[in-house]
């Protein structure tokens, strides 16, 4: 019970965001040398730093065939195109789903299930807001495709918005993931893109709020129509 309430108010803080929070505390201490009304702001704004960076542990579902969330935040797209380029995927249309991540969200990124990773690919680009959807074509992102036991393949693709200026990713072709595993993360407000393999219909709806680990996006075993995509 201790843990528990240790890690609901001091989540475990993931190492690239170490020298952010340094770097925000230095400042900090600076501001309270000018004037202590700007020392407290910037204590609050070292507290959200800390935050953004966040890596909490998840209570990830059991079963091969469920593709859980890549990431934190809010169903912003669903609409069926062709996958992204670079990955030596077919270029027939596929069901995207993608999670618009605010400058609140956790946005450590996590492998949507187990799979072989196999290609990585990054585009340079603009830094629109990651809401928008041609987001997906002109913004800096990195796709990786993920190689399924049955053949079968799952695009993530990293995206860039309008604050955000670092996308990592530290998988590389032929890393083993589990599902959930973490596999990268962006700086700060982001969006990630999520291209099921043909015949898989997501299970979520537009405004839906997303857990990365956690939440289940589509069942490869399944044939269910997609859920509608509506806003309540």
């Amino acid at each position: 019970m201790a843990m528990n309430l240790k890690d609901s108010f001091l989540p475990p803080m993931h190492p690239e965001g170490r020298k952010f929070v340094a770097i925000f505390a230095a400042i900090t201490v600076v501001l309270f040398l000018i004037w202590h009304v700007l020392g407290w702001i910037g204590i609050g704004l070292t507290i959200w730093c800390y935050y953004f960076f966040r890596d909490p542990v998840r209570s990830v579902p059991t079963g091969d065939s469920l593709v859980l969330s890549p990431a934190d935040g809010v169903v912003s797209l669903i609409e069926q195109v062709a996958p992204p380029t670079g990955l030596g995927m077919d270029s027939a249309p596929l069901w995207r789903v993608s999670v618009f991540m605010s400058v609140f969200n956790c946005h450590v990124n996590r492998a949507v299930t187990r799979a072989t990773v196999g290609a990585v690919a990054y585009h340079p680009g603009a830094f629109l807001s990651a809401s928008l959807d041609k987001a997906s074509e002109e913004n800096e992102r990195n796709a990786v495709r993920f190689d399924l036991a049955d053949g079968r393949q799952i695009a993530v693709v990293q995206i860039a918005g309008l604050i955000a200026r670092r996308i990592v990713c530290w998988v590389s072709p032929g890393t083993v993931l589990r599902a959930g595993e973490r596999f990268g993360l962006i700086r700060f407000g982001s969006r990630l893109d999520i291209y099921l393999p043909p015949g898989v219909n997501p299970f979520v709806s537009l405004g839906q709020t997303m857990v990365a680990g956690e939440t289940v996006i589509a069942d490869l075993s399944s044939t269910a129509p997609a859920a509608a995509c509506r806003r309540d």
